[in-house]
């Protein structure tokens, strides 16, 4: 005959578990499988901002009736889903989280990681149910901190979990650059999203995001949601989410600035049509010493010289300016206010011979370097023809009383091309005074300073301050000018 197996000399009692509770930190809920809570421990207590057990409520349903509960993505969870009520259903729930309020209040106050326990003596039906939970609040109130910072960052930004290359968030800085929705992208793995498919080094940075690791700076093409793509910088770093290990990346986008390089390369290559086309003489020079580092046809062809002989050149040593003084007032003067313009100056071709030229000068900007722009208009055959006919008219004017008034009138034209624009000779002459027009007349019959003060019986003083003030009224500085002035208008015919 078998004997019955002696019982455990030391059979554990509520009260030892309630001893055994009290000291942990993880909270300990005991309930009965009718329903009735046996006991909670301090720990469990404290999480749930009660003092007694009849405050955290005595059975399941009076705890459903003084809780409410939700889980992470703010669902409420109905009292079926509730821990305890689920541990009564005989369902296991390892590591549960849910958040936890009191019944009433807006937001929850406590997250709560929960796992099932099932306690029993001969293997049969449970003899006491439990439930263990850990108070995790101050984690994810860290994660939703970051959360909240991720999503506020203008920065674009994703982060893939290492383990499934899985995307778990993303932010809306990259949904603005990407122009994609974020269903496109959360839960999607990279497989589907491969925002590395034109990345420099691809199987190295793969292999860097397959064990966690930093991926370094490198530039990519970042798939669009239409089709097209854009350049970005973009950088991946280990960071852990909810437990998890994943990489962040972050991204800038390049996009801009590539196409400011390339309006910046198509502006330069137009400007360099335009520089070598020009028919003005050009020249680009850098430095303090202005040494030239570009010349354009129209330069090579006024002055003589072919490109080999005058690049790194600086004037000197080419001979280039005629008064070298000159050249170093006008460099001074681009120094002090950035450039000049039109300046009369005169420059020596490659065979000696002297040219009139306008000089303007310009500080611009080539390559990221301060050079100046130097323009050369050659006005030699202009300046040459301007001296003959001041010299023509001058001649001619030394006894002009034997000329028509047609021939008078067409020399004055000769001389100011702009005043048939303005009437010519039917135009009203400048309100001179009667002593004025006196002068003048005497002056268009020949007479000099000493006659016409004879003449008028006025000092040889006072007619040359009524000289004066009549050139500055009429706009002439000699008296051959004055009686052409005054033949235009029928003074003194």
């Amino acid at each position: 005959m078998t004997k019955p197996s002696p019982k455990p000399l030391h059979q554990p009692t509520l009260h030892h578990l309630e001893q055994l509770m009290t000291g942990l930190l993880e909270g300990v809920i005991l309930i009965d499988p009718t329903g009735i809570i046996l006991s909670a421990n301090p720990a469990a207590l404290k999480m749930h901002g009660v003092a007694t057990l009849k405050e955290l409520g005595e059975t399941a349903d009076e705890y459903a009736a003084r809780f409410s509960l939700r889980y992470r993505n703010h669902h409420s969870l109905p009292r079926r889903e509730y821990p305890l009520m689920r541990l009564l259903a005989g369902e296991s729930f390892p590591d549960l989280i849910v958040e936890v309020a009191p019944a009433g209040a807006d937001e929850p106050r406590w997250v709560h990681q929960v796992r099932d326990i099932v306690m029993d003596e001969d293997g049969g039906e449970p003899d006491c149910l439990g439930l263990v939970i850990n108070d995790v609040s101050e984690r994810f109130d860290a994660e939703d901190r970051f959360e909240a910072m991720f999503h506020a960052n203008p920065a674009p930004a994703l982060i893939l979990r290492v383990a499934d290359q899985r995307f778990v968030l993303v932010n809306q800085g990259f949904l603005d650059l990407s122009g994609y929705a974020r269903d496109d992208i959360v839960g999607r793995t990279l497989f589907e999203f491969d925002f590395l498919v034109e990345v420099d080094r691809k199987a190295f940075v793969r292999d860097r995001v397959a064990k966690g690791e930093v991926v370094p700076q490198l530039e990519a093409e970042l798939p669009l949601a239409g089709g097209d793509t854009t350049l970005v910088v973009l950088a991946g770093q280990p960071i852990e989410v909810a437990n998890e290990d994943c990489l962040l990346f972050t991204f800038a986008d390049l996009e801009p600035r590539r196409r400011a390089e390339r309006a910046l390369q198509a502006s330069e290559r137009h400007l360099a049509s335009v520089f070598e086309m020009a028919p003005v003489a050009m020249v680009v020079t850098e430095g303090d010493d202005n040494r030239i580092v570009q010349v354009n046809a129209a330069f090579k062809t006024l002055t003589g010289y072919d490109e080999a002989a005058v690049i790194g050149r600086i004037a000197d040593d080419l001979q280039l300016w005629n008064d070298a003084a000159q050249r170093e007032g006008l460099e001074h003067e681009i120094r002090d206010s950035g450039g000049f313009r039109g300046h009369d100056v005169r420059l020596l071709r490659k065979d000696g011979e002297a040219m009139d030229c306008l000089a303007s000068a310009e500080r611009i900007g080539m390559d990221g370097k301060p050079c100046v722009l130097w323009l050369y208009q050659d006005i030699s055959a202009r300046r040459r023809g301007e001296l003959e006919l001041v010299e023509a008219i001058e001649a001619v004017m030394k006894d002009a009383n034997w000329l028509s008034r047609s021939i008078m009138d067409k020399l004055a034209t000769l001389r100011n091309p702009r005043s048939g624009a303005t009437g010519g000779a039917d135009a009203p002459a400048t309100d001179l005074s009667k002593r004025e027009r006196e002068v003048l007349e005497l002056i268009c019959q020949d007479l000099d300073d000493a006659a016409i003060a004879e003449r008028l019986d006025l000092s040889r003083n006072t007619v040359r301050n009524h000289v004066a003030r009549l050139y500055a009224k009429i706009g002439v500085n000699r008296r051959s000018a004055a009686v052409v002035w005054a033949h235009e208008r029928g003074v003194g015919a």
